[in-house]
């Protein structure tokens, strides 16, 4: 494993395939330096860390469910990367476990839930204050229409039912930041 290599540019496509590699190696045969080494390299770009997070919380095996040290210790470096993608993926899996219950797609909404539960589980042991600030100005955009997440909103498409549901999330998320 020591000869994993993160391409430049990365393509979010490749960013998959890494991710994917990883996550078999975890199970199998990579050291934990190996582990911690691989996640910092794919979470030093915006690309790399949004591969990393599709696979790793969508991953049908119980890895994110209890985020190894490796695992933690490689997303603290890239802070505010890794905050501001935690947000936005309670928000998205919060927005799409609805979408899929609308559409009786019980198992999308099951996997949607279990995002969101793996990302909270993340933010709970990183316990980065940027997540806090990340998803009060999320909240913040859902609610005014205007702000920095605006533009993210506005390119999911997300309607005024979604922003309640993205609001609701993000409510409990700081309300749980700011209790511990």
């Amino acid at each position: 494993m020591a000869d994993f290599v993160v391409p430049e540019p990365l393509t979010f496509e490749q960013a998959i395939t890494l991710s994917q590699s990883l996550l078999d190696q975890m199970t199998a045969d990579i050291t934990e330096p190996e582990i911690a080494t691989a996640i910092t390299k794919l979470v030093g770009s915006e690309t790399g860390a949004r591969g990393f997070f599709v696979t790793y919380l969508t991953d049908s095996r119980s890895l994110a469910d209890n985020p190894s040290a490796p695992v933690v210790q490689a997303l603290y470096s890239a802070p505010d990367l890794v905050a501001e993608l935690l947000v936005k993926n309670l928000a998205m899996s919060a927005v799409m476990a609805v979408a899929h219950r609308r559409n009786h797609k019980e198992d999308a909404a099951a996997g949607s839930e279990q995002v969101q539960r793996r990302t909270i589980r993340l933010v709970e042991l990183l316990q980065l204050p940027q997540v806090s600030e990340q998803a009060q100005k999320l909240q913040e955009s859902a609610v005014t229409g205007r702000g920095s997440y605006q533009v993210f909103l506005d390119r999911w498409g997300y309607d005024a039912e979604q922003r309640q549901i993205i609001q609701q999330a993000l409510k409990q998320l700081i309300d749980r930041e700011q209790s511990t």
